[in-house]
């Protein structure tokens, strides 16, 4: 599991436009929610426990960060990139941030 991380993700829903190329892009940190956006995710396999940052079990839009796993980084720059409404930020691992939410 990856325990430690280098970046952490989020997206502006303000900007999203709802393509998905995200999600087509790097299916581990992205999906779709019900009204055609896209969120930020972390999966179980990678962490330990799958949390999807969708308002129900977690924050949403720009309090949804998720971590970024290692093997994750070129794929989440891949999609920040090719994002056509530029609404995925992606920060440097801030420890407060997961000391905040119990990671």
């Amino acid at each position: 599991m990856a325990d430690e991380t280098k970046l952490m993700v989020w997206i502006d829903q303000d900007l999203c436009t709802g393509d998905g190329i995200c999600e087509e892009i790097a299916p581990d940190v992205f999906t779709g929610r019900d009204d055609g956006l896209w969120v930020v995710k972390e999966e179980a396999s990678i962490f330990g426990k799958t949390i999807i940052f969708d308002g129900n079990d977690a924050p949403d839009g720009a309090r949804g960060v998720a971590r970024v796993p290692d093997d994750q980084v070129e794929t989440v720059v891949e999609a920040a990139e090719e994002c056509p409404g530029e609404c995925i930020m992606i920060e440097p691992y801030d420890a407060a941030i997961m000391a905040e939410r119990g990671a």
